[in-house]
């Protein structure tokens, strides 16, 4: 029995946003969904001994975490990332999607303006819009599939559009890049010599590929007075429903900030299925982990080889974090028949690169966190209807 037979779990029929919710997005349902970003891949075995535990209880009221559900995020934050994460720098939030948006209101002010570098996750742009800020983009630099980042553009739209606040993706989603050191530390202090407050969302952090390792916004430099870390359990363990991410936030006075927002909302802790799900899977994860990388990355390299050898047009950014494969169809495809193609013909369901926006409209984004066997479909469909 494979790696993949163990973990793989066919979600059609089970509610799934995914598999069962595509007519919101795309007028029908039935697709192969390569979409969102949720894995197809059953959790950790000791996620699900936690929460049977707790649901033995037989009572479901008014939780408060205990000191392990610190202790188990300082571990893994300390342990694979070395970043040693002090439990007053700790707050809770119900995602980093949420978070991003509380970020937004509570540290700018309609119209200022707020930065991204484009394409980018899509939520990042949203986020900026639908709270009537302004949205300043900064443009990836593509070389072959590699993106980079242009530091004179990046300070030039910092300054012409006087940005107040800079959300990073980091690793990058969609483009795959894991920033380095380097890179960090030129953006962070391109924003600190003009008073930008950062966000980095690093919620794909445990999500790396070939020899690639994340490094937190906050090891990059002192940052710690305009840095506000955001990550969660949610990717790296597929806890999505679970509604629990992190707010790490260094500076006693951003904190203030942040406890102020939350407490007039109500909003200052999660349910029990996410805290005990958190726990279980930072203590006794990551060997879990190790394996659905090697499934991932397999896939990437699956498609990679089909498509350099059926569809050498087609340029796939290369996979350094997360599992979400960046593919530019250019070559075939005009923008007008992104939608057309991928849904009526090859009956797939993907992200399409506008909705990131950039110079990335005929670019698609593909979740990779599936069966191998989704997989060749997919690639398929497309090689067959690409070439017939």
């Amino acid at each position: 029995m494979t790696k993949e037979t163990i973990y793989y779990v066919d979600r059609l029929g089970t509610d799934s946003l995914k598999w069962d919710g595509q007519k919101g997005v795309f007028g029908e349902e039935g697709l192969l969904p390569l979409w969102v970003a949720d894995m197809d891949f059953r959790v950790p075995q000791s996620v699900l001994d936690a929460e049977k535990e707790y649901l033995e209880t037989g009572v479901f009221g008014y939780y408060r975490p205990g000191i392990g559900y610190y202790r188990a995020f300082q571990a893994w934050e300390k342990e694979q990332h070395g970043y040693e994460v002090q439990r007053e720098w700790i707050r809770f939030a119900p995602g980093v999607v949420p978070a991003i948006n509380w970020l937004v209101q509570m540290f700018t002010k309609p119209q200022d303006a707020v930065m991204a570098l484009t394409p980018v996750y899509y939520p990042f742009l949203h986020a900026v819009r639908d709270n009537g800020r302004k949205l300043a983009c900064c443009e990836l630099k593509n070389e072959a599939g590699r993106y980079g980042v242009d530091m004179e553009a990046f300070e030039m739209a910092i300054v012409q559009n006087a940005v107040k606040c800079f959300i990073l993706s980091s690793p990058h989603n969609p483009v795959g890049r894991v920033w380095s050191k380097a890179e960090l530390k030129a953006m962070l202090d391109v924003c600190k010599a003009h008073g930008v407050l950062v966000i980095s969302d690093e919620i794909h952090q445990d999500l790396t590929f070939d020899g690639h390792k994340h490094i937190p916004s906050a090891l990059a430099g002192d940052y710690d007075d305009m840095l506000i870390t955001l990550t969660a359990a949610s990717k790296t363990f597929n806890l999505a429903g679970c509604q629990n991410a992190f707010a790490v936030i260094p500076d006693a006075g951003l904190r203030a900030v942040y406890e102020g927002f939350t407490a007039r909302m109500h909003i200052e802790g999660g349910n029990p299925f996410g805290y005990i799900a958190v726990e279980a899977a930072y203590r006794h994860g990551l060997s879990w982990l190790e394996e659905v990388r090697d499934i991932i990355w397999g896939n990437y390299c699956f498609v990679k080889d089909a498509f350099a050898a059926a569809l050498p047009g087609v340029c796939i950014s290369p996979l350094e974090g997360t599992y979400l494969m960046w593919a530019d169809f250019g070559q075939y495809l005009e923008q007008e028949e992104m939608a057309e193609f991928f849904q009526k013909k090859c009956r797939l369901a993907v992200d399409y690169g506008a909705w990131f926006e950039g110079n990335a409209l005929t670019h698609a984004r593909f979740n990779l966190a599936t069966s191998r066997e989704n997989v060749e479909k997919a690639v398929a469909a497309i090689v067959a209807n690409l070439k017939g």
